[in-house]
């Protein structure tokens, strides 16, 4: 993928990287090639590597060529959502027997993945505060094949160090899984930092619209990318051409929008230390945030999503949210609108009652582009 080096600056690979002037048009978007199958030029005789848009779509490959360039990787994958990328990982890396380990705070989906999909196939999994790398460590068996990281996590933005725990991995044999959505590549890059594969639900930030669902998986290493590829032609949740498009639209202005998402949470998280009514904000921009140190050093800015704890508990958390107006209540994040939600009866109600169960007085704050001043004074007034 040649235009991958067309420039280091993230910007301008965000809007050049996999978009290749249309060769009959001269079009500088990429065409949604909306199409199953292709015209062979004789058996076997194929134009460009195309014979059926489950195994290759050039619209798909526009996006998985600029995801792979954003990330710093070798190979991009593009699914047709973020835990259809996750079960193609897992079922490409892992046996019966095998071992996991996860963070005590992961997206609810991802927790059911593990909890009630993967194990049924014998593969085994056990927790652990991935913040602590000697935590990681003691989790790991002889059979731990992945170790799986979310950072900044969701909900409770817990912060984990890639590079001290990429380490423990490597010591051990297993391969390190960094879900990257909240941060982003723009403000994040755990290939960089040593971890082996990058995930993200591309219908969050990269997308950035709340307009498309999808899914993605990078990597460093060209073998791995090759048995991955594999896979996701052998299983075929892949993501759709018009789905390619609007992602791969959404990654050229990823930069500015993740500029302007930090600049408001920033703001919002200040706001709500000096809450009465707000007992405990989660943001890794604070200065008392237990992640801020390492947050500081691998991630560029520290992104647009802030958690918080209410006075009152549950049914105060809830109020919280059913009386914002600027704030949609709804679930999902990254778009250039605000989200708030609660995280225990909405997005990770499937931990409920395991050790990734989140506190019933959380709200979680999707922070978008929206003019700050109206989101501080919309939250001041739901908070009442």
């Amino acid at each position: 993928m040649s235009d991958r080096h067309i420039s280091q600056h993230f910007e301008t690979l965000a809007i050049h990287a996999g978009n290749t002037a249309d060769p009959l048009t001269g079009a500088v978007v990429p065409p949604i090639y909306q199409v199953s199958t292709y015209k062979q030029d004789g058996v076997g005789g194929l134009r460009g590597g195309y014979e059926y848009s489950r195994s290759a779509n050039p619209t798909r490959t526009a996006l998985e060529e600029n995801l792979a360039a954003l990330e710093g990787g070798r190979r991009g994958l593009a699914f047709a959502s973020g835990l259809a990328a996750e079960d193609c990982l897992l079922r490409t890396l892992l046996s019966p027997g095998d071992h996991v380990v996860i963070p005590n705070d992961a997206y609810g989906g991802t927790f059911r993945l593990f909890a009630k999909v993967v194990s049924r196939w014998g593969v085994e999994w056990s927790v652990a505060d991935t913040g602590d790398p000697a935590a990681v460590r003691a989790a790991l068996t002889p059979k731990t094949k992945v170790v799986w990281v979310e950072t900044p996590s969701n909900p409770l933005l817990g912060i984990t160090d890639i590079a001290a725990v990429a380490q423990v991995a490597r010591d051990a044999g297993a391969r390190l899984v960094v879900d990257n959505t909240f941060a982003t590549p723009y403000l994040q890059q755990p290939l960089a930092l040593g971890a082996d594969v990058v995930v993200h639900s591309l219908t969050k930030y990269m997308g950035g619209h709340s307009d498309v669902v999808g899914g993605a998986l990078i990597v460093g290493d060209t073998a791995l990318g090759d048995e991955l590829a594999y896979h996701q032609n052998a299983m075929g949740a892949v993501a759709g051409p018009f789905d390619s498009w609007l992602v791969l639209r959404g990654t050229k202005t990823l930069a500015v929008r993740m500029e302007r998402h930090s600049e408001n949470a920033t703001k919002i998280a200040d706001m709500l230390t000096r809450h009465a009514r707000v007992t405990s904000v989660l943001y890794p921009g604070l200065p008392d945030h237990p992640g801020h140190e390492v947050a500081a050093k691998q991630m560029r800015a520290f992104g647009g999503m802030v958690s918080f704890r209410v006075e009152g508990g549950e049914e105060a958390a809830v109020e919280v949210c059913n009386r914002a107006k600027v704030f949609t209540l709804g679930e999902s994040l990254g778009g250039v609108e605000s989200l708030i939600e609660h995280p225990g009866r909405m997005t990770h109600a499937s931990a409920a009652g395991s050790a990734l169960e989140v506190p019933g007085d959380l709200v979680r704050l999707s922070v978008g582009i929206e003019n700050v001043d109206d989101l501080l004074e919309d939250l001041q007034q739901a908070l009442g």
